[in-house]
């Protein structure tokens, strides 16, 4: 039998058809609709002559449209159908009206296919192809293409679309991250995700929901649901998805279709729209969220609907704070908690739990007060991070930046409570037999799996899901409290120190800009000289009786030029005063970032105060910021090498230099 890997390379060699008419990049265009139109071709060969025949026979009578449409499905048996008098081999009997009768054949499905085929605006292509002349030979080709239930199951045929979809991706050079990740990284996010839940699944019919907010051809969702299966769970899980994409969208709905996902009376299971401005499943809450959204996405184009969310308050979904207008990353994990189930047992709810990949960016972007940092004190100050899972490097297809998992709830375990757990397996991989974009590595996944070559692969997802269910504390396993990331930004202000000094050259400056102070600036300077004083305070306290006496009064503004013209900064001055204190220095401010376990004046009086004596603290600036370095917590010192060692080296190096230039100068 065929596997999945021998089935994409067939439809990928049909795809080099295409060369010509299209260039490769634009290969996705025609192969993605007509591998889910064959597809369905293939789910329905048993049931089409009776619903043709049926369709037929209800021709021109009173009931049409949606009640035609769900008579119908009742015939195929699926919730969805064809009533025209083609299928594939059928469209071979003309080919000089192959474009009308595959148009036909299309527009014959049921309304749920034909919305799916409006996404893909695959009439275009039809034309395209007809027009080159290579309509007839794709859909010939396509015929030889088994992709039937009983030969190629569910499970595989999402195999086979990650596995064009990637090439397609890469052909175009696009983002492929966007629509696809690796199949360990998704299993590993399920495990993780339902770890807990697993007994429950199995003792328990219950019904659970989930939602992917950036779904893209839905393997995620799949994945999930296979791991239901794969344990022969009792509880029921109905899935759902969004995306804006539109081929990403119309692939998982069909994929939807026909793996007869249930509606659970939530509408269509796959939603086509932008997560941030036209929220599809507004509303509903659901038990259980998984997401891999694409890597800094911008937002600039939706930012004013999302910045009135935000303005909302806690009614919005955007409520806790905004990131950075070029990586939208933490709005999808807002957007996910905002639709939590609550936690309340007698009600027989019992929260949420969430799976995200997000890049090293939204663990520590943002310094306090900021949007990113905002966000995470809220998710931590609620519980709400459980855990985050560092992953290797060169994971995934379009970048080999570091990624990491994180694991989001509102019903944490008890010993998890006011806890968080750091799991690091950045160092559980294996090399990639063959590089595919970027990914050079995978996370084992075992041996025998569907289309696996490696019967010696080991199994690192299980060993880092018992890492993380273990919740123990090792080298590759850190667990903290949850205020063990917050921090008080301090401003730590230090004194102006003044020198003032009237000179020819500065007096003309400023009479220049206030002319109308000509008398008194040459009373002040007879009364204070032209020799510099290094207190300010003094000087300032003579200006002022030398105007009273004159009966002067100068605006603020004026007051601001003079000071400004005729002082200078000068370590030797004396501080400047303001009311009972001193004035900053705005030059010489700086902060500290002074963890939330530590006592801020201790800190103050044994970090700050040794270096600059004349500093001093305004609390009134404090602000509050949540990071996560991971780094930082899982840093390994590796020791310098002896200097033995580097002087041997360099002096091998030195006698091949020498050896070198003998044999060129002999």
């Amino acid at each position: 039998m065929a596997t999945h890997t021998d089935l994409a390379n067939l439809i990928w060699d049909i795809a080099n058809l295409l060369r010509g008419p299209y260039r490769p990049p634009q290969y996705e265009r025609v192969m993605l609709p007509l591998v889910v139109l064959r597809r369905f071709d293939c789910v329905l060969a048993e049931t089409k002559d009776a619903v043709v025949a049926e369709a037929k026979r209800r021709a021109g009578g009173k009931i049409e449209g949606d009640a035609l449409d769900s008579a119908l499905n009742r015939i195929s048996g699926h919730r969805f159908h064809n009533r025209a008098p083609y299928d594939f081999k059928k469209l071979l009997g003309d080919p000089d009206h192959i474009n009308q009768h595959l148009q036909t054949y299309i527009n014959g499905f049921s309304a749920n296919v034909r919305k799916i085929f409006d996404y893909f605006e695959f009439t275009a292509e039809i034309e395209r192809m007809h027009e080159a002349g290579i309509l007839f030979l794709i859909v010939k080709e396509f015929c030889e293409v088994d992709l039937h239930p009983n030969t190629v199951k569910n499970d595989q045929m999402g195999l086979i679309f990650e596995n064009l979809i990637r090439r397609f991706n890469e052909l175009a050079n696009e983002t492929a991250g966007d629509h696809f990740t690796p199949r360990e990284v998704i299993t590993l996010m399920v495990d993780l995700l339902f770890i807990e839940d697993d007994a429950l699944f199995q003792q328990s019919a219950a019904v659970k929901t989930m939602l992917d907010p950036a779904c893209g051809t839905g393997g995620m969702l799949a994945e999930a649901q296979s791991y239901m299966r794969s344990r022969g769970a009792a509880a029921k899980l109905y899935v759902y998805g969004q995306d804006y994409n539109k081929r990403a969208f119309a692939t998982a709905a069909s994929d939807m279709l026909m793996k007869q996902v249930d509606h659970n009376g939530h509408g269509e299971n796959v939603q086509f729209g932008d997560t941030f401005t036209d929220d599809k499943f507004e509303g509903l809450k659901f038990d259980y969220f998984i997401a891999n959204p694409p890597f800094g996405v911008d937002w600039k184009k939706q930012q004013r609907e999302i910045v009135q969310e935000h303005d909302r308050g806690k009614s919005g979904r955007f409520h806790a704070g905004l990131p950075r207008v070029n990586d939208g990353s933490l709005l999808f994990l807002q957007h996910m908690i905002s639709k939590f189930e609550d936690v309340d047992p007698a009600k027989q709810k019992y929260g949420s739990r969430a799976a995200i990949v997000f890049s090293g960016s939204p663990l520590f972007t943002g310094g306090a007060g900021g949007g990113e940092s905002n966000i995470r004190k809220w998710i931590i100050e609620e519980d709400m991070l459980e855990a985050i899972i560092a992953l290797p490097e060169q994971m995934f297809y379009n970048t080999g930046i570091g990624t990491y998992i994180w694991i989001v709830t509102n019903r944490k375990a008890k010993a998890r409570k006011g806890k968080i757990q750091l799991v690091d397996a950045r160092d559980t991989w294996i090399p990639m037999r063959r590089s595919q974009g970027d990914k050079r590595r995978k996370i084992g996944e075992g041996p025998a799996l569907p289309g696996d070559d490696r019967p010696d692969e080991p199994d690192q997802i299980a060993e880092i899901v018992r890492r993380y269910g273990e919740f123990i504390a090792s080298e590759q396993s850190k667990i903290f409290d949850n205020e063990d990331f917050g921090y008080t930004r301090v401003t730590v202000e230090r004194p102006l120190r003044l020198r003032y000094q009237m000179t020819v050259e500065d007096k003309a400056r400023f009479l220049d800009a206030a002319p109308h102070l000509l008398d008194d600036v040459q009373a002040i300077d007879k009364g204070l000289g032209r020799e510099p004083l290094l207190d300010w305070n003094a000087a300032l306290k003579a200006i002022e009786r030398t105007l009273k006496q004159r009966g002067s009064k100068w605006r603020a503004a004026d007051e601001k030029l003079f000071r400004g013209v005729f002082t200078a900064k000068d370590a030797g001055a004396e501080k400047v005063r303001k009311g009972k204190g001193f004035e900053p220095d705005p030059d010489l401010r700086d902060f500290e970032n002074i963890p939330l376990k530590v006592d801020i004046d201790a800190f103050f009086a044994r970090e700050v105060l040794p270096h600059v004596p004349d500093a001093w603290m305004d609390r009134t600036k404090d602000k509050l910021g949540y990071e996560i370095n991971f780094n930082r917590h899982f840093y390994k010192f590796t020791p310098p090498r002896p200097l033995s060692v580097i002087d041997a080296e360099l002096k091998q190096a030195e006698e091949e230099i020498l050896r070198l230039l003998r044999e060129v100068t002999e």
